[in-house]
């Protein structure tokens, strides 16, 4: 088993396959490591490809205190897994609470990303649901705790952007509610308090993102709802962005659809080792409707 050290001494569960311009993929809150099997076994004919556990995810640590897990330490820990395999810049993939840490990468570790997929990104975001996130996402760790992982699993797995994947692929969706319910109830309660519930609007980092200058492309399923909003904002903000919305899809995006989703991110990062994802064109003005002088 390989691992990774973070600064204040957590190991990382780390895997890798492949060879070539390396991709690190940083998992959801409901998912872990093994949640990028599909990416794992598609991008590493052609790419050194990275997955790992975040802290609070065995084979991961699960350190016992709180306040060891923030927005800002999951970010850093995408680095300290860069950083035992001798990676100086990677492609950037994150789902959800994984989307959000590679969001922060980007403006943490600007230089080390060579693109950011940000998919699924957008809970708590929105300022009008931001208490009731805040809420949800203690109420969340209580039961993990008071209920223990395989048992809140049944109730988490089948929340209002999960049901698409279950409808879709019974199997696929019962592996991930499966793998769920082995997660550390202590590692998922201090998770959500720590990093869920205390991270920042996107809303609030407009200005830092309105000068990120890693290529980006944004990710959202149509009944993603809570994502779709930011991801527009996320669109409008950061300057070389492009923004997918999947059809008839849910939050839990690489797995509920993998064919697409691959097919997305090969042509992103084609085009962005291509020298080809730039910023907006300024001529396209937002404001314009039709030219007429």
């Amino acid at each position: 088993m390989s691992f990774a050290t973070t600064a204040d001494g957590i190991r990382l569960y780390y895997e890798t396959a492949g060879s070539g311009t390396p991709i690190v993929f940083v998992h959801e809150f409901g998912g872990d490591h093994r949640s990028w099997e599909p990416q794992m076994r598609y991008f590493s004919r052609r790419h050194q490809c990275v997955t790992f556990g975040a802290r609070g995810y065995p084979p991961s640590d699960v350190p016992k205190d709180m306040e060891r897990y923030s927005q800002a330490i999951a970010a850093d820990d995408i680095a300290a897994v860069m950083d035992a395999l001798q990676l100086p810049r990677a492609h950037i993939v994150g789902l959800s609470m994984g989307g959000f840490a590679t969001l922060h990468f980007g403006l943490r570790h600007s230089g080390r990303a060579a693109s950011l997929v940000i998919a699924g990104a957008g809970y708590g975001a929105e300022k009008e649901h931001e208490e009731y996130f805040r809420g949800v996402s203690l109420e969340v760790a209580k039961q993990f705790e008071l209920q223990g992982a395989e048992r809140f699993a049944r109730t988490y797995s089948l929340g209002a952007s999960r049901v698409q994947f279950q409808n879709k692929d019974p199997r696929g969706w019962q592996e991930f509610a499966t793998w769920l319910g082995q997660h550390d109830a202590v590692g998922a309660a201090n998770t959500m308090r720590g990093v869920q519930a205390r991270r920042p609007s996107i809303y609030d980092l407009e200005a830092e993102l309105r000068v990120m200058g890693a290529p980006s492309l944004v990710v959202v399923g149509d009944e993603d709802d809570h994502c779709l909003q930011p991801g527009i904002f996320l669109k409008k903000t950061i300057p070389a962005c492009g923004l997918a919305v999947m059809p008839k899809t849910g939050h839990t995006l690489n797995l509920e659809e993998p064919a697409a989703f691959n097919a997305l991110l090969a042509e992103f990062f084609a085009q962005v080792e291509a020298g080809q994802w730039k910023p907006r064109d300024p001529r396209a003005l937002p404001s314009q409707i039709m030219k007429t002088d």
